[in-house]
């Protein structure tokens, strides 16, 4: 019997995989009758990859015949019949993608369950704020993000934000409440105690996994990660720690004190950045594809 068990499962909406910002207006100014109507005329007309396309990409080259080690699956509030342009889509674009769920206006968040999704990117802030809410890592993927020529064609290069994404949002509170200095002191006084886990610790366990089959002697994608902070010394190593403490890693760390990010994401390259704050992620997003994480108290 098929199963999903052991594979990296991510679940995307048809809006994150594809560029369907034009037929998506229709829609917001007519119906979801006219919206289907267009995209059944265009059923013969692959749409435009979006966003999330190069991502789902480079995940899907982790698949051999012999083993499969990632599965992609459709998971939207489209109608059957709108779904049918996305599958003839994803198979003019050689994507091998074989599951899908189509709710025609549903919230569709619920069936991540059924999948034990690692990851859920929507357009649909609500649904993604719903996948948080109910223990998936989730974000919601910004239209507007750069959408560069696929670069590093072997290597798949994902970047989080610590606070609130892959840690909680404790050390955040802190800072919100009473202010910076209160912030380094606690976190000082904390250093060798771990963060608690945030929302996207399962996806980075589960590229932890997938990170040793790229350690082969001959990979056929390699995958490399980012942690890119607001955190400065001292508060950079209660973050270091508790990625020991955890049994995982990084490759990279950038501990930027406040610095704007968007200058050091546009040099790293991911195929997607993860944050919490809003005002990172619009930065972010003129340089990298972006994904907001309605989490943490910064977003309550």
């Amino acid at each position: 019997m098929p199963t999903l068990e052991g594979k990296l499962v991510v679940a995307l909406s048809s809006r994150a995989l594809f560029n369907f910002e034009e037929e998506n207006r229709v829609f917001e100014q007519t119906d979801d009758r006219a919206y289907m109507e267009l995209q059944f005329k265009r059923l013969d007309i692959p749409a435009k990859p979006g966003v999330a396309f190069p991502l789902v990409q480079k995940l899907l080259a982790f698949n051999t015949p012999e083993q499969q080690r990632v599965e992609v699956v459709i998971l939207s509030r489209n109608d059957p019949v709108s779904g049918l342009r996305v599958l003839r889509s994803t198979k003019a674009h050689g994507l091998a993608i074989e599951r899908c769920v189509f709710t025609r206006g549903r919230s569709p968040f619920g069936y991540l369950r059924s999948l034990h999704a690692h990851l859920f990117l929507s357009m649909n802030e609500d649904d993604v704020r719903e996948a948080l809410n109910a223990g998936f890592p989730a974000a919601r993927v910004y239209a507007e993000s750069a959408r560069e020529a696929i670069q590093h064609a072997n290597e798949i290069r994902i970047a989080f934000d610590g606070d609130a994404v892959l840690f909680s949002d404790e050390a955040e509170r802190v800072f919100q409440s009473s202010g910076l200095d209160a912030f380094q002191a606690h976190e000082a006084e904390r250093f060798a105690t771990p963060l608690p886990p945030g929302p996207f610790k399962p996806l980075l366990e589960a590229l932890h996994v997938l990170r040793k089959v790229g350690e082969g002697a001959a990979p056929l994608m390699r995958l490399r990660t980012a942690l890119v902070t607001a955190r400065s010394a001292p508060a950079h190593e209660r973050a270091i720690r508790t990625l020991l403490d955890w049994g995982l890693e990084v490759d990279e760390a950038m501990f930027l004190g406040g610095l704007d990010k968007s200058s050091f994401l546009q040099e790293f390259e991911p195929d997607f950045f993860f944050d919490d704050q809003t005002r990172h992620c619009d930065a972010a997003a003129r340089v990298v594809p972006t994904g907001h994480v309605a989490a943490g108290v910064i977003n309550n």
